[in-house]
């Protein structure tokens, strides 16, 4: 298809309108421009003429002739940075975000660190209350030596999976301080398109949050495993699958962790009140339940101010308890931190000791809790509070057990009450169903984060989301997942009474999440960290290895009721599958059937249509072209607006994008269409909170940025038309600009626009091997700026007329319907399961809370 010129009005490639007109040009030293070879420079330019249908013009840097004869060969060019249809936008912009933990103050920071242990550590600090009696109901307690390696196994276990693993490896795989599976997921699509939904940008890779300081990124290792993930779809789907199921784990654990902390810790009133039975430690737990989902809605960081405090005095429990039953009772337990002990515990028990696995695992449980909570604190406070409080109360508290039951065999079924002393029972017994609740919504907390993640990527049908804090904005709340929840964990307290049956399924779902997190990083490590081969494989193969061990023993035990969970999170895991599905099948139809410029331009300037004052929203999906639902709106609507914006509401795979870097806009066919793409791009943690007024007035602003900085390149794209013509008599000479930083410029390099200031004088030399001339800059006639400001002053009052006649939101609802010729699974996938999440999730456009009075909604159906 024929470039039209620049000067026509055709898309306009545009900054996000981060800065201002025709004074606020960047420095050179933003630039981020490369050396390519001028065939991988063609080759680029092929493929962007295959990815963009619309009338680009497309600019590229002449080639600076070396006298090196090799060089000559493989001429290198200055070239732009590797364009699509929002790619010049992508200056530096210092608002990359902030860590929320910079600039506290010390009274601040002890505060938090309070809240880290309420919200980070509930979970994996009540694991002595049920690993012992699990463990003990699988490989019954034969003599003291069995203790001993118990014990061994349990301290290792800790060691080994949560400290090394999670607290000194995982932790720093998070995404800009985000933790968990799809912060993982997140991490590698950054670096790799991965994502079945192909409507990345690399302008999104141009974002400030969006980039890592990646060591050594030319290393063929990581540049093969790239490659292979982005074209093979076989890799796509099966790391996509990895994800998901370990995501599904997740939310399975957020039922069985409530289920199983607060059945254990109200199991103490039998060790206490003889006449407690069984049923009424159901009743009691079902009560505490209701009151844990209830409280939910209140937030990390109030709720944070309670339980840190509760959950120090808990840990204080476990390490007075331990060193008190230490003295009382058997000392030797000390011999435990020998791994022999490991082997004769295997050797005398045989398969009893292989069942014990799965109760020995779920002394790290919260491990994957503690990584997916990290949002709200830092990586080093967490390790640090790990380190100096945490592992030692544990390791004192199970410590303490062991001792206890190296003199009384026959409690094994009930380990932590019974070892704890008379005196001090009761208040031990209220602070552990404290601890339980705190740990309950510890998992809570971790799946409304890993739900809120994989929504934002497009794996999760849209939730009403709550945000509890005004500063901190990974605090959220979830109330539709949030009951149900409470819903199915009631479920499985009533169906499944027994702590071993749950303490099984626990450990699965703990188990699963864990695999998954070990491949993810394994993937981080050689994509990313970039680090020796040997020590990847050595992470890989231990870790997975004894995760697998584990997983064996649970799975081997599935019938015994633990299969419900089993089941929930295959429902989950379909949910998220025929979402990611559909979502993919519905954007490719889309880009199939959106409008070319040719019918554009067919239509005319008034689209075939009456133009009424007044600028339409049109929302779609689409980041690219324009979308076929207009064509729907033409024929529907006896006219359409002044001016048209189609905006598209986009998730990247950050934490957060800075308000400047929020909008890139697009002009669309000639000026005379008033036509305007744009693309409203959100991070997975960004708080879209903002009014409709406001959210109208930050795009206007932005549009009006954007339009100045067209008319300012075109004014400098002018003046370097008239110097080449002027130029033509010096043939075999190329016209170089030298920047302050020493690098140098062709004058046919379009991007040289944005960063000559017309007030500033700048060195040009000629690359003639015969002499060196200077040519200063022509000056532009008073009649040409004169007619380029009046042009820039219409259309800046024609989009301010626009605006006060007011804005409407044009909604286009686009479904898919599977073909009759299609398979029966996918008629029954695409018409009934997708169809049914769709109809039933959250309008992207809820967020923005507009009147009904300025919407108005065309629907459409693609059939795929």
């Amino acid at each position: 298809m024929a470039k039209e010129s620049r000067f026509d009005g055709s898309e306009k490639e545009e900054i996000d309108g981060s800065r201002d007109g025709f004074g606020d040009l960047a420095s050179m030293d933003s630039i981020e421009s490369r050396w390519v070879t001028q065939d991988d420079h063609d080759s680029e330019n092929d493929v962007e003429d295959e990815d963009e249908d619309d009338d680009d013009d497309e600019f590229y840097g002449t080639g600076l002739e070396s006298e090196d004869e090799e060089i000559a060969e493989h001429r290198l060019i200055r070239a732009r940075p590797r364009a699509d249809s929002f790619d010049v936008e992508a200056l530096d912009v210092p608002g990359a975000s902030r860590n929320y933990y910079e600039d506290l103050t010390v009274g601040r920071r002890v505060l938090l660190a309070f809240q880290t242990l309420g919200v980070v550590f509930g979970d994996v600090g009540i694991s002595p209350l049920y690993t012992f009696s699990v463990m003990f109901s699988k490989s019954p307690v034969q003599e003291k030596e069995d203790v001993i390696g118990a014990l061994s196994l349990v301290l290792y276990t800790l060691l080994l999976i949560t400290f090394v693993k999670y607290v000194l490896v995982v932790l720093w795989a998070n995404d800009n301080g985000e933790g968990g599976t799809f912060a993982l997921y997140s991490l590698i699509s950054r670096h790799a398109k991965i994502s079945l939904i192909p409507d990345q940008l690399r302008s999104d890779a141009r974002i400030s949050s969006f980039r890592l300081k990646v060591p050594c990124p030319e290393l063929e290792r990581s540049l093969k495993l790239k490659e292979k993930l982005e074209t093979s779809l076989v890799m796509k789907k099966l790391l996509l699958v990895i994800v998901l199921a370990g995501t599904s784990m997740v939310i399975a654990d957020g039922v069985v962790t409530p289920a199983m902390s607060v059945m254990s810790a109200v199991g103490g009133l039998k060790v206490g009140v003889d006449a407690v039975k069984q049923d009424q430690v159901v009743m009691i737990s079902v009560a505490f339940l209701v009151i844990l989902f209830s409280l939910q809605k209140y937030g990390t960081s109030k709720m944070g101010l309670v339980v840190g405090p509760a959950l120090l005095i808990w840990f204080c429990c476990l390490a007075g308890i331990g060193i008190h039953n230490l003295i009382k009772y058997d000392s030797s337990v000390y011999r435990a931190f020998n791994p022999v002990h490991i082997y004769y515990f295997f050797k005398r028990n045989s398969i009893n000791a292989w069942y014990a696995l799965g109760g020995c695992i779920l002394c790290a449980t919260g491990s994957e809790a503690l990584f997916a909570d990290l949002c709200y604190f830092s990586v080093r406070s967490v390790q640090l509070t790990f380190v100096f409080l945490v592992l030692p109360c544990l390791a004192l508290g199970y410590m303490g057990q062991a001792a206890y039951l190296m003199e009384n065999h026959a409690d094994a079924s009930r380990a932590f009450f019974s070892s704890v002393p008379g005196a001090a029972f009761w208040p031990v017994l209220f602070i552990a169903n404290v601890a339980a609740l705190i740990a309950s919504r510890t998992m809570t907390t971790a799946t409304f984060s890993c739900i809120k993640q994989s929504t934002a990527l497009g794996c999760f049908p849209r939730l009403k989301i709550i945000h509890t804090s005004r500063k901190f904005m990974g605090q959220i709340y979830l109330p539709v997942l949030n009951w149900f929840l409470l819903a199915v964990c009631l479920v499985v307290v009533c169906s499944i009474s027994s702590v071993s049956e749950i303490g099984n399924a626990y450990g699965m779902v703990e188990l699963g999440v864990m695999m998954t997190t070990t491949i993810l990083v394994t993937l981080i490590m050689l994509l990313i960290w970039q680090i020796n081969i040997l020590i990847v494989f050595a992470f890989l193969i231990v870790f997975l290895g004894v995760e697998l061990i584990f997983f064996s023993s649970v799975i081997a035990s599935v019938g015994d009721g633990s299969w419900i969970i089993l089941v929930f999170a295959v429902i989950m895991f379909g949910i998220m599958y025929v979402w990611n599905y559909g979502s993919k099948l519905k954007y490719e139809t889309e880009v199939q059937e959106k409008l070319s410029m040719d019918l554009m331009r067919e239509l005319g300037s008034n689209l075939g249509t009456i133009r009424a004052p007044g600028i339409g929203l049109l929302y779609n999906e689409l980041v690219k072209g324009v979308p076929g639902i207009f064509g729907h709106f033409l024929t529907t609507l006896p006219a359409i607006h002044s001016m048209v914006i189609f905006v598209c509401i986009k998730y990247v795979p950050v934490p957060v994008v800075p308000q400047n870097e929020r909008f890139l806009f697009r002009r669309v066919c000639t000026k005379s269409y008033h036509l305007f793409r744009c693309i409203a791009r959100y991070g997975y943690k960004d708080a879209r909170k903002e009014s409709h007024q406001a959210f109208e007035q930050l795009l206007i602003e932005s549009l009006e940025k954007f339009i100045r900085r067209e008319a300012q390149e075109r004014s400098l794209e002018s003046d370097g038309h008239h110097d080449s013509d002027s130029e033509e008599d010096f043939a075999g000479t190329t016209r170089v600009v030298i920047g302050p930083n020493g690098s140098m410029y062709s004058m046919g390099d379009p991007l040289l626009s944005e960063y000559i200031e017309l007030n500033k004088p700048i060195m040009e030399i000629n690359t003639s091997s015969d002499h060196t001339n200077h040519h200063p800059f022509d000056a532009l006639s008073d009649s040409s700026v004169s007619e380029a400001e009046q042009s820039l002053e219409r259309e800046l009052s024609f989009i301010h007329q626009a605006k006060a006649s007011g804005v409407v939101y044009l909604l286009g609802h686009g479904d898919i319907r599977a073909r009759k010729d299609s398979w029966f699974i996918k008629k029954l996938v695409i018409n009934y399961f997708y169809a049914f999440l769709r109809k039933n999730c959250r309008r992207g456009i809820a967020n923005l809370s507009v009147p009904q009075s300025h919407l108005m909604q065309v629907g459409m159906t693609y059939m795929v």
